[in-house]
């Protein structure tokens, strides 16, 4: 009778380890989502450089008593194109955001802005991405609920569209601009 090797049940055992382990991954809870250490602390420092034509970004934007966003965005990001109708939508509804365009040609950046709408009271321009490592950006598109004396309430990395815009990010800013979502609001 033939033996068969050890060896041989070797590449199905860590087949199925891997598989456990991507399964199990599937269905954790989301509340370790890439914690920001900016939450709670003091907004930090954003470029003054501005995308030519555009508002430059001064630091009282974001201690001026109201609920700011801080959007960080660049045009070769295809999230970035997604979401903007809803930066379009909240910026109609009153809310200021703060857009930075980051890693990005500046002309690539302005042809964006002047094709798809303008939703920023300010674009900094960060093309080395120095802001955007301040903050602690992984990835664009980034976006911070700063309420109105400077202090990040709010941290939401990806697009803002869908169910994950619905469900994890409105509550926050109905939150943070004090109205019940169960009212209704924004």
């Amino acid at each position: 009778m033939a033996r068969i090797s050890p060896l041989v049940l070797l590449p199905p055992a860590i087949f199925a380890g891997i598989a456990g382990l991507f399964l199990g991954g599937m269905f954790r809870d989301r509340s370790d989502d890439l914690p920001s250490t900016r939450v709670g602390q003091e907004a930090p420092a954003i470029t003054e450089e501005a995308l030519p034509g555009y508002a430059a970004f001064e630091p009282e934007m974001l201690r001026s008593g109201e609920v700011t966003l801080v959007n960080f965005w660049a045009s070769w990001c295809p999230p970035c194109r997604a979401e903007h109708p809803q930066l379009q939508a909240l910026a109609d509804e009153g809310i200021d955001i703060v857009g930075v365009n980051f890693r990005d040609q500046e002309d690539n950046a302005l042809d964006y802005l002047g094709n798809e709408g303008n939703p920023f009271a300010a674009v900094p321009f960060d093309p080395r991405g120095r802001t955007a490592i301040d903050w602690g950006v992984t990835a664009p598109p980034e976006t911070f609920i700063v309420d109105g004396d400077g202090t990040v309430l709010f941290r939401f990395a990806g697009p803002l569209v869908g169910s994950d815009y619905e469900q994890r990010f409105a509550p926050e800013l109905e939150a943070a601009l004090g109205e019940d979502p169960a009212a209704g609001g924004s």
